[in-house]
């Protein structure tokens, strides 16, 4: 009984801190007419970046894009790759506003022979403001004989505050998004 206690104290846990994370959420569009088997070989080309990302988090990014197109079967070269990778960050101040309604009182009451009594209501409205950087991360894969964008992948993420393992995060956002790469390919 106290190791199923124990296992349940550890899940528990694990989805807490799991759930703290910044999701990201991710899209992509490839063209359709693009024949993705035929591609063996990359080279990363730029990483641009706008908004208050740091050099340290450009450079894991271009890590992480690295790692997990080798981890694909893909080959990284300086000359004369199969596709060019290009990836772009925006980080956007934002606010987000709520409104709460605290409504009470009590109304008449509806008779067969009509309406009796008035009612008395009171109630106040609170505005919240909560402000958050909204990150994004665009990585395009660019066919490098016909220069032509071939795949694009899109990550965002509502930002509160720095995630306590930078590595980790931009890794793990980097592969969720790559993960769509190629189109078609099993998962």
């Amino acid at each position: 009984m106290r190791s199923i206690t124990r296992v349940s104290g550890i899940f528990m846990m694990i989805f807490f801190i799991a759930s703290c994370a910044p999701t990201v959420k991710v899209s992509s569009d490839y063209d359709r007419a693009a024949t993705f088997t035929g591609y063996k070989t990359f080279s990363l080309y730029d990483v641009k970046t706008k908004g208050s990302v740091s050099p340290l988090n450009a450079e894991r990014i271009t890590n992480a894009i690295k790692a997990n197109m080798i981890a694909k079967g893909f080959t990284e070269t300086a000359t004369d790759p199969d596709i060019m990778i290009n990836a772009m960050t925006f980080v956007k101040d934002k606010q987000s506003v709520t409104a709460n309604t605290n409504y009470y009182g009590y109304g008449g009451m509806y008779r067969p022979y009509g309406y009796w009594g008035g009612g008395m209501a009171s109630g106040t409205t609170t505005y919240n403001t909560y402000d958050y950087k909204d990150g994004s991360l665009i990585i395009d894969i660019v066919d490098a004989k016909t220069q032509k964008v071939v795949w694009q992948g899109t990550g965002n993420a509502e930002i509160d505050s720095a995630p306590k393992n930078p590595d980790e995060f931009i890794s793990g956002a980097v592969k969720k998004i790559l993960d769509q790469f190629p189109p078609g390919a099993k998962k």
